[in-house]
Protein backbone atom coordinates (compact mmCIF):
# COMPACT_ATOMS: atom_id res chain seq x y z
CA UNK A 1 0.00 0.00 0.00
CA UNK A 2 1.67 3.54 -1.28
CA UNK A 3 2.85 5.82 1.85
CA UNK A 4 0.34 8.72 1.58
CA UNK A 5 2.31 10.94 4.14
CA UNK A 6 5.54 12.73 2.45
CA UNK A 7 8.60 14.88 3.70
CA UNK A 8 10.04 16.96 1.30
CA UNK A 9 13.66 16.17 0.52
CA UNK A 10 15.66 19.12 1.03
CA UNK A 11 14.25 19.01 4.87
CA UNK A 12 15.63 15.21 5.19
CA UNK A 13 18.93 16.10 3.13
CA UNK A 14 19.53 18.98 6.13
CA UNK A 15 19.12 16.61 8.70
CA UNK A 16 21.47 14.56 6.95
CA UNK A 17 23.67 17.18 6.53
CA UNK A 18 22.96 18.60 10.10
CA UNK A 19 23.93 14.41 11.48
CA UNK A 20 27.55 14.53 9.54
CA UNK A 21 28.49 17.69 11.08
CA UNK A 22 27.48 16.10 14.55
CA UNK A 23 29.33 13.33 13.74
CA UNK A 24 27.05 10.78 13.10
CA UNK A 25 26.49 7.86 10.59
CA UNK A 26 23.66 7.59 8.66
CA UNK A 27 23.44 4.37 6.70
CA UNK A 28 24.07 4.66 3.32
CA UNK A 29 20.84 3.77 1.75
CA UNK A 30 18.44 5.87 3.67
CA UNK A 31 21.39 8.41 2.31
CA UNK A 32 20.37 7.26 -0.90
CA UNK A 33 16.50 7.02 -0.36
CA UNK A 34 16.83 10.90 0.65
CA UNK A 35 18.98 11.56 -2.80
CA UNK A 36 17.37 9.96 -5.33
CA UNK A 37 16.13 13.44 -6.48
CA UNK A 38 12.30 12.98 -5.96
CA UNK A 39 10.63 16.42 -4.34
CA UNK A 40 9.34 14.09 -1.38
CA UNK A 41 10.92 11.55 0.44
CA UNK A 42 8.04 9.03 1.54
CA UNK A 43 7.32 9.01 5.38
CA UNK A 44 8.64 5.59 6.31
CA UNK A 45 11.59 6.65 4.88
CA UNK A 46 12.23 9.75 7.11
CA UNK A 47 11.16 7.15 10.22
CA UNK A 48 13.56 5.11 9.20
CA UNK A 49 16.39 8.03 9.31
CA UNK A 50 15.17 9.48 12.62
CA UNK A 51 15.42 5.72 13.74
CA UNK A 52 18.88 4.78 12.75
CA UNK A 53 19.93 8.64 13.96
CA UNK A 54 18.77 7.51 17.15
CA UNK A 55 20.06 4.49 17.39
CA UNK A 56 23.73 6.05 16.12
CA UNK A 57 24.20 8.50 18.81
CA UNK A 58 24.43 8.76 23.06
CA UNK A 59 23.55 12.54 22.91
CA UNK A 60 20.92 12.97 24.47
CA UNK A 61 20.33 16.37 23.09
CA UNK A 62 21.60 15.74 19.67
CA UNK A 63 18.06 16.57 17.93
CA UNK A 64 18.10 19.85 19.71
CA UNK A 65 21.44 20.43 17.88
CA UNK A 66 20.17 19.21 14.52
CA UNK A 67 17.21 21.46 14.51
CA UNK A 68 19.31 24.05 15.56
CA UNK A 69 21.76 23.76 12.58
CA UNK A 70 18.62 23.69 9.66
CA UNK A 71 18.65 26.30 7.73
CA UNK A 72 15.53 28.36 5.78
CA UNK A 73 16.70 26.61 2.79
CA UNK A 74 16.18 23.46 3.76
CA UNK A 75 12.46 24.13 4.47
CA UNK A 76 11.99 24.16 0.74
CA UNK A 77 9.68 26.80 -0.89
CA UNK A 78 8.67 27.67 3.00
CA UNK A 79 11.79 28.38 4.17
CA UNK A 80 12.30 31.66 1.61
CA UNK A 81 8.52 32.33 1.99
CA UNK A 82 9.50 32.82 5.80
CA UNK A 83 12.19 35.09 5.01
CA UNK A 84 10.60 37.38 2.27
CA UNK A 85 7.89 38.45 5.51
CA UNK A 86 8.08 41.67 6.70
CA UNK A 87 7.57 40.74 10.43
CA UNK A 88 7.80 37.33 12.63
CA UNK A 89 4.06 37.78 12.95
CA UNK A 90 3.84 37.47 9.17
CA UNK A 91 6.46 34.25 9.57
CA UNK A 92 4.18 32.37 11.94
CA UNK A 93 1.19 32.95 10.42
CA UNK A 94 3.12 31.61 6.70
CA UNK A 95 4.44 28.95 9.19
CA UNK A 96 1.39 28.06 10.17
CA UNK A 97 -0.71 27.54 6.53
CA UNK A 98 2.23 26.36 4.37
CA UNK A 99 4.00 23.73 7.14
CA UNK A 100 2.27 20.46 5.64
CA UNK A 101 4.94 21.12 2.16
CA UNK A 102 7.83 20.36 4.58
CA UNK A 103 6.50 17.14 6.00
CA UNK A 104 2.50 16.47 6.36
CA UNK A 105 2.15 14.73 9.24
CA UNK A 106 2.32 17.76 11.34
CA UNK A 107 1.39 21.33 11.81
CA UNK A 108 1.57 24.37 13.41
CA UNK A 109 -1.10 26.60 15.42
CA UNK A 110 -0.71 29.94 16.71
CA UNK A 111 -2.83 30.99 19.80
CA UNK A 112 -2.92 34.50 21.31
CA UNK A 113 -3.89 35.32 24.82
CA UNK A 114 -4.00 38.13 27.45
CA UNK A 115 -0.30 39.50 25.53
CA UNK A 116 1.28 36.27 24.73
CA UNK A 117 1.40 34.38 21.74
CA UNK A 118 2.04 30.54 21.55
CA UNK A 119 3.14 28.62 18.63
CA UNK A 120 1.63 24.66 19.24
CA UNK A 121 3.65 22.11 17.43
CA UNK A 122 1.12 19.57 16.87
CA UNK A 123 2.52 16.30 15.44
CA UNK A 124 0.86 13.15 14.06
CA UNK A 125 4.08 10.88 13.95
CA UNK A 126 5.12 8.53 16.15
CA UNK A 127 8.85 6.77 15.46
CA UNK A 128 10.78 9.01 17.77
CA UNK A 129 8.23 11.12 18.41
CA UNK A 130 10.16 13.05 21.64
CA UNK A 131 13.60 14.05 19.64
CA UNK A 132 11.55 14.78 16.39
CA UNK A 133 9.88 17.43 18.47
CA UNK A 134 12.52 19.25 19.84
CA UNK A 135 13.96 18.97 16.46
CA UNK A 136 11.24 21.02 14.98
CA UNK A 137 11.34 23.39 18.05
CA UNK A 138 15.34 23.69 18.03
CA UNK A 139 14.75 24.77 14.37
CA UNK A 140 11.98 27.34 15.17
CA UNK A 141 13.96 28.76 18.15
CA UNK A 142 17.13 28.89 16.06
CA UNK A 143 15.57 30.43 12.84
CA UNK A 144 13.23 33.46 14.69
CA UNK A 145 16.65 34.50 16.40
CA UNK A 146 18.70 34.69 13.13
CA UNK A 147 15.72 36.16 11.22
CA UNK A 148 15.25 38.86 13.28
CA UNK A 149 18.74 39.37 13.91
CA UNK A 150 18.80 38.01 17.22
CA UNK A 151 16.11 40.49 18.73
CA UNK A 152 13.70 37.49 19.42
CA UNK A 153 13.86 36.25 22.88
CA UNK A 154 11.07 33.60 23.81
CA UNK A 155 9.51 33.61 26.88
CA UNK A 156 9.68 29.61 27.43
CA UNK A 157 9.81 26.06 25.19
CA UNK A 158 7.48 23.57 26.25
CA UNK A 159 7.68 19.63 25.72
CA UNK A 160 4.44 17.30 26.52
CA UNK A 161 7.29 14.90 26.95
CA UNK A 162 9.56 14.40 30.16
CA UNK A 163 13.20 15.84 30.01
CA UNK A 164 15.89 13.59 28.08
CA UNK A 165 18.96 15.07 29.44
CA UNK A 166 19.08 17.55 32.68
CA UNK A 167 16.42 20.30 32.20
CA UNK A 168 19.80 23.06 32.83
CA UNK A 169 21.04 21.63 29.51
CA UNK A 170 18.10 22.24 27.41
CA UNK A 171 17.63 25.66 29.23
CA UNK A 172 21.40 26.23 28.71
CA UNK A 173 21.24 25.41 24.78
CA UNK A 174 17.92 27.18 23.98
CA UNK A 175 19.11 29.81 26.16
CA UNK A 176 15.53 30.36 27.37
CA UNK A 177 13.10 28.30 30.27
CA UNK A 178 11.81 25.10 28.82
CA UNK A 179 9.32 23.07 30.71
CA UNK A 180 7.97 19.43 30.62
CA UNK A 181 5.44 17.00 30.79
CA UNK A 182 3.51 20.33 29.34
CA UNK A 183 -0.20 19.60 27.80
CA UNK A 184 1.81 21.00 24.06
CA UNK A 185 4.62 21.23 23.02
CA UNK A 186 5.29 24.97 21.63
CA UNK A 187 6.99 28.16 22.09
CA UNK A 188 5.35 31.04 24.30
CA UNK A 189 6.56 34.04 23.90
CA UNK A 190 5.52 38.19 24.36
CA UNK A 191 2.87 39.27 21.90
CA UNK A 192 5.48 42.33 21.15
CA UNK A 193 7.52 39.81 19.19
CA UNK A 194 5.08 39.44 16.52
CA UNK A 195 6.05 43.35 15.25
CA UNK A 196 9.82 42.40 15.24
CA UNK A 197 10.91 43.21 11.73
CA UNK A 198 12.98 40.75 9.44
CA UNK A 199 16.07 41.33 8.08
CA UNK A 200 15.45 39.86 4.33
CA UNK A 201 11.68 40.92 4.09
CA UNK A 202 10.56 42.04 0.77
CA UNK A 203 6.57 42.13 -0.43
CA UNK A 204 6.97 41.14 -4.08
CA UNK A 205 9.07 38.13 -3.51
CA UNK A 206 6.85 37.23 -1.10
CA UNK A 207 3.87 37.59 -3.57
CA UNK A 208 5.67 34.89 -5.87
CA UNK A 209 6.62 32.73 -3.19
CA UNK A 210 3.67 31.92 -2.06
CA UNK A 211 1.76 31.23 -5.46
CA UNK A 212 4.49 28.62 -5.97
CA UNK A 213 3.89 27.16 -1.92
CA UNK A 214 -0.03 27.30 -3.27
CA UNK A 215 0.44 25.48 -6.08
CA UNK A 216 2.77 22.67 -3.47
CA UNK A 217 0.21 22.70 -1.00
CA UNK A 218 -2.78 21.79 -3.72
CA UNK A 219 -0.63 19.32 -5.52
CA UNK A 220 0.23 17.16 -2.19
CA UNK A 221 -2.83 15.12 -2.54
CA UNK A 222 -5.27 16.14 -5.64
CA UNK A 223 -7.75 13.65 -4.19
CA UNK A 224 -7.96 15.18 -0.75
CA UNK A 225 -10.94 17.33 0.44
CA UNK A 226 -8.33 20.22 0.52
CA UNK A 227 -8.18 19.90 -3.25
CA UNK A 228 -12.19 20.06 -3.51
CA UNK A 229 -12.66 23.11 -1.28
CA UNK A 230 -10.20 24.68 -3.56
CA UNK A 231 -11.81 24.01 -7.07
CA UNK A 232 -15.03 25.46 -5.41
CA UNK A 233 -13.62 28.19 -3.56
CA UNK A 234 -12.19 28.97 -7.10
CA UNK A 235 -15.33 28.77 -9.09
CA UNK A 236 -17.46 30.56 -5.99
CA UNK A 237 -15.21 32.26 -4.23
CA UNK A 238 -18.02 34.28 -2.50
CA UNK A 239 -18.75 31.24 -0.75
CA UNK A 240 -18.52 30.99 2.83
CA UNK A 241 -17.43 27.24 4.78
CA UNK A 242 -20.81 26.17 5.65
CA UNK A 243 -22.15 26.65 1.21
CA UNK A 244 -18.60 24.92 0.74
CA UNK A 245 -19.84 21.90 3.01
CA UNK A 246 -23.12 21.97 1.87
CA UNK A 247 -21.71 21.23 -1.84
CA UNK A 248 -19.52 18.27 -0.34
CA UNK A 249 -22.34 17.05 1.31
CA UNK A 250 -21.36 17.51 4.72
CA UNK A 251 -21.66 20.11 7.77
CA UNK A 252 -19.27 23.16 8.83
CA UNK A 253 -17.78 21.05 11.80
CA UNK A 254 -17.52 17.98 9.82
CA UNK A 255 -15.43 19.97 6.90
CA UNK A 256 -13.09 21.38 9.78
CA UNK A 257 -12.47 18.50 11.01
CA UNK A 258 -11.64 16.93 7.45
CA UNK A 259 -9.47 19.85 6.46
CA UNK A 260 -7.62 20.03 10.22
CA UNK A 261 -6.80 16.11 9.25
CA UNK A 262 -5.05 17.31 6.77
CA UNK A 263 -3.30 20.06 8.45
CA UNK A 264 -5.36 22.64 6.99
CA UNK A 265 -7.39 25.28 8.09
CA UNK A 266 -10.66 26.50 6.33
CA UNK A 267 -9.62 30.33 6.93
CA UNK A 268 -5.95 29.91 5.99
CA UNK A 269 -7.05 27.70 2.74
CA UNK A 270 -9.49 30.36 1.52
CA UNK A 271 -7.61 33.50 2.47
CA UNK A 272 -4.39 32.12 0.79
CA UNK A 273 -6.77 31.54 -2.66
CA UNK A 274 -8.62 35.12 -2.38
CA UNK A 275 -4.82 36.39 -2.58
CA UNK A 276 -4.19 34.59 -5.79
CA UNK A 277 -7.53 35.33 -7.30
CA UNK A 278 -7.30 39.13 -6.37
CA UNK A 279 -3.87 39.54 -7.35
CA UNK A 280 -4.60 37.85 -10.96
CA UNK A 281 -7.58 40.05 -11.26
CA UNK A 282 -5.63 43.44 -10.33
CA UNK A 283 -2.46 42.04 -12.84
CA UNK A 284 -5.03 42.18 -15.97
CA UNK A 285 -6.54 45.77 -14.57
CA UNK A 286 -9.41 45.10 -12.92
CA UNK A 287 -10.00 48.07 -10.65
CA UNK A 288 -9.89 47.30 -6.64
CA UNK A 289 -13.82 47.89 -6.01
CA UNK A 290 -14.51 45.68 -8.89
CA UNK A 291 -11.94 42.95 -7.83
CA UNK A 292 -13.45 43.21 -3.71
CA UNK A 293 -16.85 42.69 -5.32
CA UNK A 294 -16.05 39.82 -6.74
CA UNK A 295 -14.53 38.18 -3.68
CA UNK A 296 -17.21 38.78 -1.85
CA UNK A 297 -16.19 41.83 0.48
CA UNK A 298 -18.58 43.91 1.59
CA UNK A 299 -17.12 47.21 0.39
CA UNK A 300 -13.56 48.58 -1.06
CA UNK A 301 -12.37 49.38 2.39
CA UNK A 302 -12.92 45.92 3.70
CA UNK A 303 -10.98 44.30 0.65
CA UNK A 304 -8.00 46.49 0.84
CA UNK A 305 -7.49 45.88 4.37
CA UNK A 306 -7.56 42.10 3.57
CA UNK A 307 -4.95 42.90 0.52
CA UNK A 308 -2.61 44.73 3.07
CA UNK A 309 -2.65 41.81 5.39
CA UNK A 310 -1.68 39.88 3.02
CA UNK A 311 0.99 41.19 0.74
CA UNK A 312 2.23 44.56 2.96
CA UNK A 313 0.63 46.60 -0.01
CA UNK A 314 -2.23 48.38 -0.90
CA UNK A 315 -3.91 46.96 -4.27
CA UNK A 316 -3.27 50.57 -5.41
CA UNK A 317 0.36 50.26 -4.69
CA UNK A 318 0.03 46.13 -6.06
CA UNK A 319 -1.23 47.31 -9.36
CA UNK A 320 1.53 49.99 -9.96
CA UNK A 321 4.19 47.27 -8.96
CA UNK A 322 2.84 43.97 -10.26
CA UNK A 323 4.08 43.12 -13.85
CA UNK A 324 1.34 42.38 -16.25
Amino acid sequence: MPDPFSVTSRFTLGVLEAARRQGVEVPAQLEQAAAQGNRRVASRQQDALWAALCAASTDPLLALRLGADLQAGHLDIVGLLLLSCDTLGDALEVLSEYAPIIGDMARFETITDAGSVALHYRPEYTVCREQRVEAALGCVVSLARWMTNERFAPVEVLFRHSPRALPEQYRQFLLCPVRFDQDFNGVRMDSSALSLGLIQAGAALHLQLRQLADEMLASLQQDSVSSRVQQLIRKQPRWGKERIAEQLGMSGRHLNRKLASEAISFKGLREALLFELAAQALRRGQASAQVGEQLGFSDENAFSRAFRRWSGQTPVQFSRSAPT
